[in-house]
C-alpha cells in the first residue's frame, strides 16, 4: 500500500478537535500586520483576566456539578438501563445549557440563518427573537470545520430543536483523557477515534448498534426510538495551514483538483455511519459555517482564537449557517465510490456557497419560502434582507436568562432528599 493510501485509510474516519484551539496569544500574534475585522482588543489585558477567571470559575464549577450529577445517576446502568440513559441525556441538556451560557455572556456575536427549499417551515423565529427549528428527532448532521467553535454553535442549534440532550458527536481520542470533561463525554456516549480505520471500525460498531436499537418511552412503555443527532465533521479536522496542506497532497495524490475555502471529505467513516443508520435515520442535515471577516487565503482559526473571541471583544460580526437537508433513501450508499462521487458534490457545493459568501457576506436564501414565522408572532417583513431575500438574524442565548440555574437542580434536589432521609433515620436512632 502506497504512503498516500495508508495515509487516507487511517484518516478514514472523521473526527471533531473540540479541545484544541485554546492560547493566550492574541491573534494579532497569528495575521502579523493585517488589521483585525473587528478592530483593536476592546477589552484591556486586566479586564481580559477578569474575563478568564470568570469563565474558567462558571465552566469549572458547572462541569463539577454535572459530572457529579452524571455519578449519582450511573448506578441506574444496573437497575434499568433506559432510566440510565434518560439520566444521562437530561446532564447532556444542562451541559448544553453551560454551553450557550458562556457563548451568549463571553461573545457577541449575530447568528444569521438561510437555507434552501428542503428546509422550509423548519426555521422560525421567536417574538423575542430567538431561533427555534423543527427538525427530526433523529438525523445525521453532517458540517464543514471552519474553528474550534463550529461545535458550540451546532449545540445550541440542537438546543433550538430540543435535542441539545440527545447530540452525539464523534471525536478523537485523546479528548477523553482530561479530567472530569473525558469522563463526563463517556457518560454521554460520545465517540473516541483514533483515526485509525482498522481500530476504529469495530469502536464504530459498536456505537451505532446502540443508536440503532436504543427505544425511548421507558416509562411509558413505547417502543419509540430514542432521539440523536450525530455530528460528523466529514473534513476530519479544522481549516488551517496543515489542513490545506494536507488536502492538496491527498487531492494531488488522488487526482482530483483541491477545493479554495473547504477540505476535501473523507467518506470511508461517513459511508458506514449512514449505512449502519439507514432504516432508523431518515435525514442527514446539512450545515455549512462561515464566519464573517476572515480574508480570502486566510484561516478563521488565526482570526477567531478562543482568547480573541471570548476574551479579547474580538468575536466574530455574524456567524453564518446555510441548512440544507437530503434524504437518506436518496443517498447511493450501495457503492462506496458512487458514494464518495455524491459526497465530493455535496463539498462541491458547500465551497461554491462559501466563495459566495466570501464575494456578497452572505449566503444565498430561499427568496422568503425558507423562513417562517410562528404563527401570530411576526410578519414576513422581519426576513427581509438585500435583494428581498429572507434571513434570521438571532444571537445564542437560552430560553430565559435564569435557564441556566438548572444546571445546578438535579444535585440540589437529589442533596435535598438524601438529606431528609438522613435526618429521618438520625431522628429514629
Amino acid at each position: 500500500m502506497s504512503e498516500g493510501i495508508r495515509r487516507r485509510v487511517n484518516d478514514a474516519m472523521p473526527v471533531a478537535d473540540a479541545g484544541a484551539g485554546f492560547t493566550s496569544k492574541s491573534s494579532d500574534d497569528k495575521i502579523g500586520n493585517s488589521a483585525h475585522p473587528v478592530g483593536p482588543p476592546r477589552h484591556s489585558r486586566v479586564k481580559q483576566y477578569f474575563l478568564v477567571t470568570g469563565l474558567l470559575c462558571f465552566f469549572l464549577s458547572t462541569s463539577v456539578v454535572i459530572f457529579t450529577t452524571q455519578l449519582i445517576g450511573a448506578p441506574l446502568y444496573l437497575v434499568n438501563k433506559g432510566f440510565y440513559y434518560a439520566w444521562m441525556a437530561m446532564t447532556k441538556e444542562l451541559f448544553g445549557l453551560v454551553v450557550n451560557s458562556v457563548t451568549q455572556w463571553f461573545t457577541s456575536t449575530t447568528i444569521r440563518i438561510s437555507g434552501d427549499a428542503s428546509v422550509r417551515g423548519q426555521l422560525k423565529l421567536t417574538k423575542d427573537g430567538r431561533l427555534e427549528t423543527d427538525f427530526p428527532e433523529r438525523l445525521i448532521l453532517l458540517a464543514n470545520h471552519q474553528i474550534y467553535t463550529d461545535w458550540l454553535y451546532l449545540w445550541w442549534a440542537a438546543y433550538t430543536s430540543g435535542m441539545h440532550g440527545h447530540l452525539c458527536i464523534i471525536l478523537k481520542e485523546s479528548l477523553k483523557y482530561i479530567p472530569v470533561i473525558g469522563e463526563g463525554m463517556m457518560f454521554w456516549s460520545f465517540i473516541f477515534l483514533a483515526r485509525n480505520w482498522a481500530k476504529d471500525k469495530a469502536r464504530l460498531q459498536s456505537s451505532l448498534s446502540k443508536i440503532r436499537n436504543q427505544y425511548s418511552g421507558h416509562w411509558s412503555g413505547s417502543q419509540k426510538l430514542a432521539p440523536i443527532w450525530l455530528l460528523i465533521f466529514p473534513e476530519g479536522t479544522n481549516t488551517s495551514v496543515n489542513g490545506r496542506n494536507a488536502s492538496k497532497r491527498w487531492a494531488e495524490k488522488s487526482g482530483q483538483p483541491d477545493m479554495v475555502h473547504c477540505l476535501l471529505p473523507k467518506s470511508t467513516g461517513l459511508h458506514y455511519c449512514i449505512q449502519e443508520l439507514k432504516g432508523t435515520v431518515e435525514w442527514v442535515y446539512d450545515c455549512t459555517i462561515a464566519y464573517e471577516g476572515v480574508p480570502r487565503g486566510q484561516y478563521g482559526q488565526d482570526i477567531y482564537p478562543l482568547w480573541s473571541t471570548f476574551f479579547e471583544g474580538r468575536a466574530p460580526r455574524s456567524v453564518n449557517m446555510y441548512w440544507r437537508r437530503f434524504k437518506v433513501d436518496d443517498i447511493p450508499i450501495d457503492d462506496i465510490k458512487v458514494f464518495e462521487a455524491w459526497l465530493r458534490i455535496r463539498w462541491d457545493e458547500k465551497d461554491r456557497l462559501l466563495e459566495q459568501f466570501m464575494q456578497t457576506g452572505k449566503f444565498p436564501s430561499d427568496d422568503g419560502a425558507g423562513m417562517t414565522a410562528k404563527a401570530d408572532v411576526l410578519t414576513e417583513d422581519t426576513y427581509l434582507g438585500p435583494g428581498g431575500h429572507r434571513y434570521i438574524e438571532t444571537s445564542v442565548k437560552n430560553g430565559s436568562p435564569l435557564e441556566f440555574l438548572l444546571i445546578y437542580v438535579p444535585l440540589a434536589v437529589v442533596t435535598t432528599v438524601a438529606y431528609l432521609i438522613y435526618r429521618t433515620i438520625k431522628g429514629f436512632m
